[in-house]
């Protein structure tokens, strides 16, 4: 049992959310306290060795390594840290790619929300297609999943129809895959798009 002397800093539980993964300015209660201590917090995390990232704009936040946990002699992992395949990296990318054109578009809402059917539309093009349709359109339906998963998509409105599934592209992804690694990744996929073309 805690003593009256015990005293609970007032972001326990908005650090221990962002433990588990980024907070959104979505989940109204905890963003609110995210802000109104976000100095304390910063000034917290970083005795621990993690930093505060924090969006303010686009309304998200999450906890990064101060050091790379190979230069951490403590070998202490607060966070962890996934690992994705090309196929998913290119998603990933892909998904990026769909919010920066959505974000020098004609904005009328702060959320970019997709149905699975236009994502995969989006990104048939970059995946080389096997022999089997079906398969290839499966495999695509799994890395929509995985991105979901991973904590990149938000699903917004179920459908009894698969493709009718709408998600919400979530802006931390922005976070993940940065403006000059988009660039890069483009050019590649372009690239490729461009030579499955000429042989169709």
């Amino acid at each position: 049992m805690l003593s009256n002397k015990t005293k609970i800093l007032p972001f326990t539980s908005v650090f221990i959310k962002l433990l588990k993964g980024p907070v959104e300015y979505l989940e109204k209660s905890s963003w609110e306290k995210l802000i109104t201590y976000k100095t304390e917090l910063a000034g917290f995390v970083q005795q621990l060795g993690l930093t505060l990232m924090l969006d303010e704009d686009d309304g998200y936040a999450y906890l990064k390594h101060t050091v790379s946990e190979e230069d951490d002699e403590t070998g202490v992992s607060w966070m962890q840290r996934r690992a994705f395949t090309y196929d998913e990296s290119v998603m990933l990318v892909l998904l990026r790619d769909m919010m920066a054109e959505f974000e020098v578009g004609e904005v009328v809402t702060r959320e970019l929300v997709k149905k699975r059917r236009e994502i995969k539309e989006y990104a048939e093009l970059f995946f080389k297609e096997n022999a089997s349709r079906v398969k290839f359109i499966k495999e695509l339906d799994k890395l929509i999943d995985r991105a979901e998963e991973n904590g990149f998509l938000d699903i917004v409105e179920n459908n009894d129809v698969s493709d009718e599934q709408k998600f919400r592209i979530k802006k931390i992804i922005k976070a993940r895959v940065d403006s000059e690694v988009l660039e890069q990744f483009k050019q590649q996929l372009e690239k490729h798009a461009a030579k499955r073309i000429q042989h169709r």
